[in-house]
């Protein structure tokens, strides 16, 4: 035990001779680095050591927050927002970049750092370390832009399987999609094809029970921009669902949509109000509780939704009501939301959760469901509520500095990417 205490102690004595003394112009420099609070990763931190990560935003002098956004094209949009603080109260930037649909992690994250740098540059321009950078553009560029043959349409094809068992039990899996998609500054199109099929098998005392669902939908969005805060569309539904009892659905649902804020803002906050009214038609596989083995209804529905994101955390949630119009008691109330909070140095607090009020259960099989039925979910089953939630604390403290990448005997806590 003595001979293992020395060997440890004779190592932290001779490390400053390892590390060939203290490098004061380094540290220096480190120490004039711009404070900055984002969520970096070790490739950031290694690809951008020159500046200061502080662990609590109070002590940067540039704070960014990060939003990605799904596009047309298949392709995610990252944007990045640039707040500055102290020194550099009341400088703002936004920036951004869109990756391509089949662009892989590592050109994505290179896309990621290339921007940030960019967005840095003129806070860094205040601090002495600004002459030790040097900005290069590496590519010609031509004065003009090609057309897009494609006229910004973006094709997708996707089949998955998966497949697992043991000896008294085996589970198969398909599913496969198809979607074709159109966004431009006046329209939003979206159109996909599904199909999921899934069997499983239990063997319980040499009986072999057997569970089968599948569903197909194909179904349609058009979007059409009026202004800044307004748009109409509407959406379009063909299905079937064996756990749902139907053998075909139709739902047509024209609507209209208003953004308090401009819908150029929509990364930062979004408070959307959409109204919709349409047609329902139901074909059921078996006779509902209702005694019907088909009807159709009209329906109307209204969905509020608020988004924020700022330094303090970020703010998802959205409601919506909906009833068919012969029957108002038939009706559907839901609210679903996610919260992420920063409460105190180092202390965030995220939690998140849905519920719904359910009284338009139309399709219920009226024979109801056997105890096999239920216990393998083959069957949509009675209710008037549900519900989920999460929630989750962390805290941390120490120094506020966390600029280091060191890979040595791996990541106890996983791969940072």
């Amino acid at each position: 035990m003595r001979k293992t205490l020395f060997f440890f102690s004779f190592l932290a004595t001779m490390s400053p001779v390892f590390s060939g003394g203290l490098d004061t112009k380094s540290d220096s420099l480190r120490k004039d680095a711009l404070p900055v609070y984002m969520e970096a990763n070790d490739y950031i931190r290694k690809e951008i050591p020159y500046i200061n990560y502080v662990r609590d935003i109070r002590d940067a002098s540039v704070y960014i927050l990060s939003t990605r956004e799904k596009t047309g094209a298949g392709g995610t949009e990252y944007t990045y927002f640039l707040v500055g603080q102290n020194m550099n109260a009341g400088m703002y930037d936004t920036i951004s970049f869109v990756s391509a649909p089949d662009a892989t992690y590592d050109e994505i994250r290179e896309q990621e750092v290339n921007t940030l740098k960019l967005g840095l540059m003129r806070y860094i321009a205040k601090t002495p370390l600004a002459k030790y950078v040097q900005i290069n553009f590496s590519e010609p560029i031509a004065q003009t832009v090609s057309s897009d043959k494609w006229d910004s349409w973006v094709f997708k094809a996707q089949v998955n399987g998966w497949f697992d068992g043991q000896q008294t039990y085996t589970s198969n899996n398909l599913n496969s999609s198809f979607s074709a998609n159109r966004v431009t500054e006046g329209w939003k199109i979206n159109l996909r094809a599904r199909y999921n099929y899934g069997i499983e098998k239990f063997l319980i005392d040499e009986e072999t029970i057997r569970s089968e669902n599948n569903s197909r939908s194909v179904n349609a969005l058009v979007v059409k921009s009026i202004s800044d805060h307004w748009s109409y569309g509407g959406t379009v539904f063909f299905g079937s669902s064996s756990y749902s009892n139907l053998d075909r659905s139709i739902s047509m649902m024209p609507g209209i949509e208003y953004d308090i804020f401009p819908y150029s803002q929509s990364t930062r906050k979004q408070l959307r109000i959409l109204y919709s009214i349409g047609y329902n038609y139901f074909n059921y596989t078996d006779t509902t509780i209702y005694d019907k083995t088909e009807e159709g209804h009209a329906q109307h529905s209204i969905n509020v939704a608020y988004a924020v994101i700022q330094k303090w955390g970020k703010i998802d949630l959205s409601s919506e009501y909906s009833n068919y119009l012969y029957d108002w008691s038939k009706n559907n109330i839901s609210l679903y939301g996610n919260i992420s909070l920063r409460i105190l140095k180092g202390l965030s607090l995220n939690f998140g959760g849905g519920a719904s009020i359910l009284h338009d259960q139309l399709g219920l099989v009226k024979t109801g469901a056997t105890t096999e039925e239920i216990l393998l979910k083959k069957k949509e089953l009675a209710t008037q509520f549900q519900y989920w939630g999460n929630f989750g604390v962390s805290f941390t403290f120490g120094s506020i500095y966390n600029n280091v990448v060191n890979p040595r005997f791996g990541n106890q806590f996983g791969w940072g990417h």
